[in-house]
């Protein structure tokens, strides 16, 4: 009797086991495949490339170029053998998206490219 009150507790555990996997699967998926991180700051372009300069500069990463396109404007950087690539784009005059993406070789970068926009933000403040 008691074999199978256990076995009926854990069948009733296994569906959350399942989703839980298939979460955490499909969130390792997104990062290895897309890899890009977004942030949308409630400031114009000036003070977020700003912000984002003073981040890069702390974080001891290299800025390699700045380019205007037309979403916006393109930091490119390296640090360790990675590429950066940090895209601004202007939403409003207040408002600007920024979309930052580090690959290592074939394999990106998500905890990277996390902390440039987390000190980024962190530098709002002091820009």
């Amino acid at each position: 009797m008691l074999l199978v009150a256990g076995v009926a507790g854990l069948a009733g555990c296994e569906p959350l086991s399942i989703t839980a996997f298939g979460v955490g699967a499909s969130a390792g998926v997104t990062h290895t495949m897309g890899g890009m991180t977004y942030r949308t700051f409630t400031a114009p372009l000036t003070k977020v490339r700003g912000a984002t300069m003073t981040a890069l500069n702390r974080m001891g990463i290299k800025v390699a170029s700045i380019s205007k396109n037309e979403g916006g404007e393109l930091i490119k950087a390296n640090a360790s053998g990675r590429e950066i690539e940090i895209q601004l784009e202007p939403l409003t005059p207040n408002t600007t998206r920024m979309r930052t993406l580090a690959r290592n070789g074939w394999f990106f970068d998500s905890a990277t490219a996390t902390e440039i926009i987390l000190q980024t933000e962190k530098s709002m403040g002091n820009v």
